[in-house]
């Protein structure tokens, strides 16, 4: 089945469908969410993407990111890939939205219409797909922040773009989640 993404306008009214790597070749404006998870002890949950991911092979991202299938709602999208990468589920909110654009390796475009979802972790397992995760780690927010001062290219665009608002929502709600 080919893989196809949605395409919107700036305002996140869709607008067609388009196969996700020529989307992605033309840095076409397309629906994405970024998930965020925390845990009890005010740590987000990192992962390293796969090497052989598409773009941004190896590269450290917030818990879970995607694109939701035409006719699915975000929130279900989310909901679905946070399965099918990490391998639980939990509650998740939708916190902001942003659009940004970055060149990425391989000849890639990153023209997205973000939504940024965060939620909180209760589980005990975390059984990412290799396919997708290399690795996973917690982090408190201050060693993320230091971090990507050290290593900033270590980091996918959009986290880059989108943490200091995740931890800005965090710091003041983090409690409620």
């Amino acid at each position: 089945m080919e893989e196809k993404v949605i395409l919107v306008d700036e305002h996140d009214n869709q607008i067609g469908t388009e196969e996700k790597m020529s989307a992605h070749r033309a840095g076409k404006l397309h629906r994405a969410f970024s998930i965020f998870v925390f845990d009890d002890k005010k740590r987000m949950l990192l992962q390293r993407r796969a090497l052989s991911k598409y773009h941004s092979g190896g590269l450290w991202t917030n818990t879970c990111c995607s694109h939701p299938r035409e006719h699915e709602q975000v929130m279900d999208a989310a909901h679905r890939r946070l399965k099918e990468e990490m391998g639980f589920d939990t509650k998740l909110k939708e916190v902001f939205s942003f659009t940004y654009f970055a060149e990425l390796d391989k000849g890639l475009k990153e023209h997205e219409f973000d939504h940024v979802l965060v939620g909180k972790y209760t589980g005990k397992d975390i059984r990412p797909d290799p396919n997708e995760v290399d690795s996973f780690r917690w982090a408190t927010l201050e060693e993320v922040a230091e971090d990507m001062k050290e290593r900033p290219n270590q980091y996918t665009a959009w986290f880059v773009i989108s943490i200091d608002r995740v931890i800005s929502f965090y710091e003041e709600h983090g409690r409620q989640m």
